[in-house]
């Protein structure tokens, strides 16, 4: 956030000023008090389970230097008084961000995806980072509050400023878009990940595709070539299209994909006609369209071939909790890529799983729920259920009573005797593991984050005797 005086942000909220206008405000941006460091401007949100208002005194104790209300507060601070915090949120989120585009220094990525958004994001923010001064979100900060958060940590020192953009329903992805105005914008991929919520893939395609409406013929977009309806939206855009994929049809395209207890692996055919070989640590041949991404992108805006295979290269991992391998003493290598689940990515982890067995390992695959699939849920947990058997994972363990019909749906498949277990509870899932596992063996630990396997798959990372 760059310096501003009360007065000045009073006139760019349409906010009414309680206090002093002349005080600075020098500091982050927080929805939340224990956030709050000398010199910030503290929203008070209202919530389901707490109202942000009630934090006003804790802020300024902490250094806030005025707050920004929906009603005024009895505590001595300046005070910012309007209608809807988290629109006031995002109308700070979009002047900073003209402020900034103003001085001829930023440029903007924006992200949307059913799957891979923030891994893309931290991909981008590795490689840009070889570049320039490189803002990206911290977790999945992607929408309508974490969204502006992360937009009003960039500063006049930014250079590039990369926005992940999760879908609310329609009109969503356009909000966020017009707030953030990239200069370069990024769809991966439409999947189910909110079928249920939305009602079905075509809704869905069309909440991701308000971001190719969203960008201008001065702004580059960058789509999925191996993904039609993300292709379709060529049609949506006055932008510059680039395309990314696994065939050569595509100006960034990936061959000799390849994979291995150690990563991922594949060579980069790059527009000009070059081939790179790369070795990505990150499991999974679905990561793969996160790099290809990642490097259109960054190319697009600066940086060299070198700069970005090194930063892929080096990373360690997507994020914590999104395919994060892990091999114990003993010999045992866990897979923990519960931080989210959709039917596209528990496909994507299972066939990766799948791949690893082929070499030689015992493969475990434990699931949780599925979220957020509505009328679809039913349906797609069978399905996962009898895909396991499929791919012949030896070994299927079910948590949770949300995700019960995985477990039916493989006992169903047919060829499976006993290889299926269901749990209720993580703590009796967990003692079964621990009871069953051996060296050489393969755990995969996969759920919705709700359903919580991620504590469990940190569990499984300790060795007990």
């Amino acid at each position: 956030m760059i310096s501003a005086d009360v007065s000045q942000l009073a006139n760019v909220l349409g906010a009414q000023l309680v206090g002093s206008g002349e005080v600075i405000v020098t500091g982050s941006v927080e929805t939340d008090s224990r956030l709050v460091t000398p010199g910030s401007i503290f929203f008070a949100k209202p919530g389901e389970q707490a109202d942000g208002h009630d934090f006003v005194a804790d802020a300024k104790s902490r250094g806030a230097v005025v707050a920004v209300v929906e009603h005024p507060v009895d505590v001595d601070i300046a005070q910012l008084v309007v209608s809807s915090s988290v629109d006031a949120l995002g109308v700070l989120a979009s002047w900073l961000i003209g402020e900034l585009k103003s001085a001829g220094k930023l440029k903007v990525v924006g992200i949307t995806g059913s799957n891979g958004k923030t891994t893309t994001k931290n991909m981008l923010r590795a490689i840009l980072s070889k570049v320039g001064n490189t803002i990206a979100p911290i977790e999945s900060f992607n929408n309508r509050v974490g969204a502006p958060i992360s937009i009003l940590r960039a500063d006049q020192n930014t250079d590039f400023l990369v926005v992940e953009m999760g879908a609310e329903g329609l009109g969503s992805i356009a909000y966020l878009a017009k707030m953030a105005q990239p200069d370069v914008a990024v769809i991966l991929k439409v999947g189910m990940a909110h079928a249920g919520e939305f009602g079905g893939l075509e809704v869905t395609a069309k909440i991701k595709g308000e971001l190719a409406e969203a960008v201008g013929e001065n702004s580059q977009l960058v789509l999925n070539a191996d993904d039609g309806l993300v292709a379709a939206m060529k049609n949506r855009t006055k932008a510059k299209v680039h395309w990314f994929g696994t065939s050569s049809e595509a100006q960034f395209w990936a061959s000799e994909i390849s994979l291995s207890k150690a990563g991922t692996s594949f060579v980069l055919n790059w527009p000009d006609g070059e081939k790179t070989p790369i070795q990505l640590s990150i499991l999974g041949e679905h990561h793969i369209m996160n790099a290809l991404a990642a490097a259109t992108v960054s190319t697009l805006l600066g940086a060299s071939k070198t700069q970005v295979v090194e930063a892929l290269e080096a990373m360690e991992l997507a994020e914590r909790w999104r395919m994060q391998r892990f091999v114990r003493p003993d010999g045992v290598t866990v897979i923990n890529d519960s931080y989210n689940a959709s039917p596209d990515s528990m496909k994507a982890a299972l066939q990766t799983l799948a791949q690893l067995g082929r070499m030689g390992s015992r493969t475990v695959a434990v699931l949780g729920e599925m979220a957020e699939l509505g009328e679809y849920s039913r349906h797609e947990h069978d399905s996962i259920g009898r895909l396991v058997v499929r791919l012949n994972i030896d070994q299927l363990v079910v948590v949770g009573e949300g995700a019960k019909l995985i477990h039916m749906g493989a006992t169903q498949e047919g060829s499976w005797d006993g290889e299926s277990q269901f749990f209720p509870s993580i703590a009796e899932a967990l003692e079964y593991l621990r009871g069953i596992l051996t060296d050489g063996d393969t755990v995969l630990v996969k759920s919705s984050k709700s359903a919580n396997l991620r504590f469990l798959g940190d569990d499984l990372m300790e060795v007990t005797k």
